[in-house]
């Protein structure tokens, strides 16, 4: 049976232990070497870059999110052990756990490290096609010639790369298809690297729950429990025209997903269709001033993430929910795009100004859409603003200082609201 060590990547016939460096790290299957899509998932991304950045951290629960009435972005596996989730609202993880420590998200070093990986990726294939900043799949067939190793081999040796050089760790899925692959990693999580092959498919998925299915929500599953489908046995047991007259085109995708079959490939061309942050106050707030200032720091987050993706947007949108809950959103766009903070804030305080104000808001999200590669943005400047373009020169002299000496190397008072 082949068996790889994922501590020092060598091959052999499966043994309890590595023979040459006698890791029990070791992962055995009859398809290990002919197996070529990958899914990698970092662990616990967002926590694990703000314990290797602050060794202080490392061995206690640490929330990444907002204030008491925020909600969780990720937490570390510490937390999760306490039951703590993403999208949990805080005041519930901080009953959960009260002595983590919650830690407010840097996106622009996350958005970095993610660029890290992601050439790491492009060393061993040009098919990535990312989902977020912290996974992606990767196509690896023909490569093993290349690289003289099959895909398990390469895919080994990124997560291991990635820990070295970068202090992150991640988890491997890896099978004949995207569905599959993603639903592996999820298995074996931190530091797992689970297969699914083509032999074991269907008696692997037979009594899985069908939640598992990507992009499965809390109403698709209620939906599909409303007719007595609850795993991928009871699924398989559906006619497909019966389906597809129940649920549509998600009819006909859950008759192929119920036999493990996804014909999807892995696209490079995947665009990312939007760049966006929001922040849930403490306390519900009125005065435009603190409302302009938060403005101002979503401006800056976002724009961080453009620049490190190179692109930038046409459409800006200012989201606003009141304390009675109801959601306002104004967008306005640009004719030639941008990516920097001052325009992205310019344009926000303007539609914050025609939002009516008659109750306090207790949300705040600022987003960038219609991306478009940076290069072709911020070129036309503004008549009616002629310090536009001194001011977006000033910002990239400020982003080359930040690199160098540190975010909090130069702060704007506006910043400080």
């Amino acid at each position: 049976m082949p068996s790889l060590c994922r501590d020092c990547l060598t091959r052999f016939d499966q043994r309890p232990r590595c023979p040459a460096c006698a890791s029990p790290r070791i992962t055995t299957h009859a398809e290990l070497w002919d197996l070529s899509i990958a899914h990698m998932d970092c662990d616990a991304f967002y926590a694990s870059v703000e314990k290797r950045d602050n060794p202080d951290l490392r061995d206690k629960p640490v929330i990444i999110g907002g204030g008491r009435r925020g909600v969780v972005s990720t937490a570390c596996y510490i937390a999760r052990i306490k039951g703590v989730r993403s999208a949990m609202p805080m005041f519930q993880a901080l009953k959960l756990c009260p002595e983590a420590v919650v830690v407010r998200g840097r996106m622009d070093v996350y958005a970095q490290v993610s660029a890290q990986i992601r050439a790491m990726m492009a060393d061993l294939t040009p098919a990535i096609e990312p989902l977020s900043l912290d996974e992606a799949f990767l196509d690896l067939s023909g490569t093993a010639r290349l690289h003289g190793a099959p895909p398990a081999v390469l895919v080994a040796g990124l997560v291991k790369r990635m820990q070295t050089e970068l202090g992150i760790t991640g988890s491997i899925g890896l099978s004949h298809n995207k569905f599959l692959a993603k639903l592996a990693s999820d298995l074996d999580k931190p530091r797992g690297f689970s297969v699914i092959g083509r032999a074991e498919t269907l008696d692997f998925l037979r009594d899985k729950p069908v939640r598992m299915i990507w992009g499965i929500g809390a109403a698709g599953q209620a939906a599909l429990e409303q007719v007595g489908i609850r795993s991928f046995a009871d699924l398989r047991r559906w006619e497909r025209k019966d389906l597809q007259a129940r649920f549509g085109t998600m009819g006909e995708r859950l008759f192929h997903l119920a036999r493990g079959e996804d014909t999807r490939r892995v696209s490079p061309d995947r665009a990312i269709k939007s760049i966006s942050n929001e922040t849930t106050f403490a306390d519900d707030i009125s005065d435009p001033d603190l409302l302009d200032g938060h403005i101002w720091r979503l401006a800056e987050k976002i724009a961080d993430r453009a620049k490190a993706r190179g692109l930038a947007g046409r459409v800006v949108t200012l989201k606003l929910k009141r304390n009675d809950f109801k959601l306002l959103t104004r967008r306005a766009s640009l004719d030639d795009g941008t990516q920097i903070a001052d325009r992205i804030y310019r344009v926000a305080h303007a539609l914050l100004t025609q939002a009516d104000h008659p109750k306090p808001y207790r949300l705040i999200g600022l987003g960038l859409s219609e991306l478009i590669p940076a290069a072709a943005a911020d070129r036309a400047g503004d008549l009616l603003d002629p310090g536009q373009s001194r001011r977006a020169a000033a910002e990239r002299a400020t982003d080359a200082i930040r690199a160098r000496f540190g975010t909090d190397a130069i702060l704007k008072g506006r910043a400080l609201r």
